[in-house]
């Protein structure tokens, strides 16, 4: 990858890490909140409609900020060297880290949430098993994401 090319493929990565962490920050901020403020079961129900069509809304920055991680991580073990090396190689680290948050806890939890029937007495203790610990890692995914946006802009800017 030339230095224009790269440039361009960090900054839109950056873009979809950037994306997808205001996301993750809207839903511990005030979505889950909300969804607390609900009945156990009304609660349930919104996060199940909130997971059948989050991953179609999602898909353009998830892919973005996915491959684009691996091509300037894997571009920038290659061939930069020193703090922008450092940089970008922390960015891409960062942002499939993320990734691998959604992947590994939050997709495993939402597929079992929806599986529970949301006019059942079961919702209120799924609900109560689910929200907590689910809010506390999109804090944390929320964190890598932003984390990865400023590492691969200040790597960008860095490279030239």
């Amino acid at each position: 990858m030339d230095t224009t090319l790269l440039r361009t493929v960090t900054l839109a990565t950056a873009l979809g890490t950037g994306v997808l962490g205001g996301v993750f920050v809207g839903f511990s901020t005030f979505v889950m909140p909300g969804f607390d403020r609900l009945a156990a079961g009304d609660a349930v129900r919104a996060m199940q409609a909130v997971n059948v069509t989050a991953p179609r809304g999602l898909a353009v920055p998830l892919l973005v900020s996915g491959l684009g991680s691996l091509a300037v991580g894997g571009w920038a073990l290659a061939r930069s060297s020193g703090s922008t090396r450092a940089l970008l190689v922390a960015g891409a680290l960062t942002g499939v880290i993320a990734l691998g948050v959604t992947g590994a806890y939050h997709v495993p939890r939402n597929d079992a949430l929806g599986r529970v029937d949301a006019s059942s007495a079961a919702a209120a203790a799924a609900w109560q098993g689910y929200a907590p610990g689910w809010v506390a890692m999109n804090h944390v995914r929320a964190a890598l994401s932003l984390a990865s946006a400023g590492l691969l802009v200040a790597g960008a800017v860095r490279a030239g």
